[in-house]
């Protein structure tokens, strides 16, 4: 038999790293993994991050006979672009990072969570318990916490509330929810902006809410466009089943978020509310 030529030798790696891709999840015991990296916007320092989404990557490799790791991003921007250039095949992103990421490289959505059973979240305005600001008009000449520059729901769900930026005495950006909670406690700022879930950790250390947004398509997963289907469906149908009826996934579920109880299936149409609504503040810069 003739020696296989480079070009052979290259298109059979191909094929075979392919093949572990559209395995059926049956015989993922009997075959060598395919490796993927889950990825995630950066909200909270990197230990935590890798706290938070490596119980989702051991699930999913369990789930799926794939051998999924985590891979840990240092902000909004650079989740995005290591999807985009593969570094990331699955990733855990904001709704203004999934809009980024599609607009840019055609990832596609898979699941949203759900928040105590509904496919919505909400950001809050807090401050001080014993704040004298009692309304978001209260706000102007203050000094406001903003997360990541580049999320860009925050001021659009700020501006809706009737307080424009320039309003502001100033703002800064903390990047992640648990500064901003923990600068609005210490005084630093006298008020900030929090997920739901984040506003009602950190209410008993004296936080209060003086505004809540409608509700908002929630954060989500979202997949590569080069992942092949197969592939897209087994991920989809493990984070399906991840839910709270079990010890164990229930564990996964609280770990990203305690106020996680499951997922759905996730479309891109769930996020045109998320377009319209940063269209107000993005058209401004």
């Amino acid at each position: 038999m003739k020696p296989c030529s480079g070009l052979n030798r290259t298109f059979a790696y191909l094929f075979a790293g392919w093949s572990l891709f559209i395995a059926p999840s049956g015989h993922a015991t009997e075959e060598p993994q395919a490796n993927i990296s889950l990825g995630s916007v950066a909200m909270d320092v990197p230990a935590a991050m890798v706290r938070r989404l490596t119980p989702v990557a051991t699930y999913l490799s369990a789930r799926t006979g794939f051998k999924v790791t985590f891979r840990a991003s240092p902000n909004l921007g650079s989740a995005v672009e290591d999807l985009g250039a593969g570094h990331t095949q699955i990733a855990y992103l904001t709704p203004v990072a999934y809009l980024d990421a599609h607009e840019k490289y055609q990832a596609m959505p898979l699941v949203g969570p759900l928040t105590r059973g509904k496919a919505t979240f909400t950001l809050v305005i807090a401050v001080k318990k014993d704040s004298s600001i009692m309304t978001m008009a209260d706000l102007r000449g203050r000094k406001f916490a903003f997360g990541d520059e580049k999320a860009l729901l925050q001021p659009a769900v700020v501006v809706a509330a009737g307080v424009k930026l320039e309003d502001f005495a100033s703002y800064s950006y903390l990047k992640h929810y648990d500064n901003i909670a923990k600068a609005v406690l210490n005084g630093d700022f006298d008020a900030g902006i929090l997920k739901d879930t984040v506003a009602e950790a950190f209410a008993p250390k004296g936080l209060r809410i003086i505004h809540v947004s409608p509700p908002l398509a929630p954060y989500l997963f979202a997949v590569s466009r080069d992942l092949p289907p197969k592939a897209v469906a087994r991920l989809k149908n493990a984070m399906l089943a991840l839910n709270g009826e079990t010890p164990e996934t229930k564990a996964v579920l609280s770990a990203l978020d305690p106020g996680y109880d499951g997922f759905v299936a996730a479309a891109d149409k769930d996020y045109n509310g998320i377009r319209s609504l940063v269209a107000t503040v993005s058209n401004k810069k």
